[in-house]
């Protein structure tokens, strides 16, 4: 395995490992504020976690082609609009995410972190099929997964006011990705000049 992928290895980790250590930190009685949008917060914790149920699920899901070159190409094909899927059934899937967690979610993400890491332990980087149906290498999907725990952790972190930073290695790999988002999807110049303090980005512009 080469150092770039050494490298999205140790980042998936380092991002598991920030997530599950954030979860232990949430109050008792938090996990029913408001999360994020229709979610409360242990509907949060439950997306959240999907990012590392998938990647247990795809590894069992192999293929012999690939139809995504990378992270940002996932981000441009495999989304509820283009994949028509409902938005509530996204929904739905983080709140039931959520309720699998148990009456100790903190304790049932750390074991599914030790899960996650220990199925990568055993493997290169194969073809998976993932959402859609499609092929993409593991080690050009783990990306989407940093970039999914980084951003919704910082959700968690803000919705109940926790300090919290991301390692920085996690960071750089989310940023990083974002950028390339942008760029493949036709948004790059203007994420550029929002980034150098051009010109602002719209209310409510996302690049996912």
């Amino acid at each position: 395995m080469g150092s770039d992928q050494q490298g999205v290895r140790a980042a998936f980790a380092a991002a598991a490992h920030g997530f599950a250590e954030l979860v232990d930190r949430i109050p008792p009685d938090a996990w029913t504020r408001p999360g994020l949008g229709e979610w409360d917060v242990r509907s949060l914790v439950g997306h959240t976690a999907r990012s590392l149920i998938t990647v247990r699920t795809y590894l069992k899901t192999p293929t012999p082609r690939a139809d995504l070159a990378g992270p940002q190409e996932y981000y441009l094909r495999v989304n509820p609009t283009v994949l028509g899927l409902d938005p509530a059934d996204v929904v739905e899937r983080g709140r039931q995410a959520g309720r699998d967690l148990g009456d100790d979610p903190a304790a049932a993400v750390r074991e599914l972190v030790t899960a996650t890491l220990a199925d990568l332990d055993g493997v290169d980087d194969p073809l998976i099929e993932v959402i859609g149906g499609l092929g993409i290498r593991l080690n050009a999907y783990l990306p989407t997964r940093v970039f999914e725990m980084a951003v919704h952790s910082l959700d968690i972190a803000r919705a109940l006011g926790i300090d919290f930073s991301l390692p920085p290695e996690v960071l750089t790999k989310a940023l990083t990705l974002a950028v390339r988002i942008a760029a493949a999807g036709g948004q790059g110049e203007q994420v550029l000049l929002a980034l150098t303090g051009r010109e602002p980005l719209a209310a409510g512009f996302s690049l996912v």
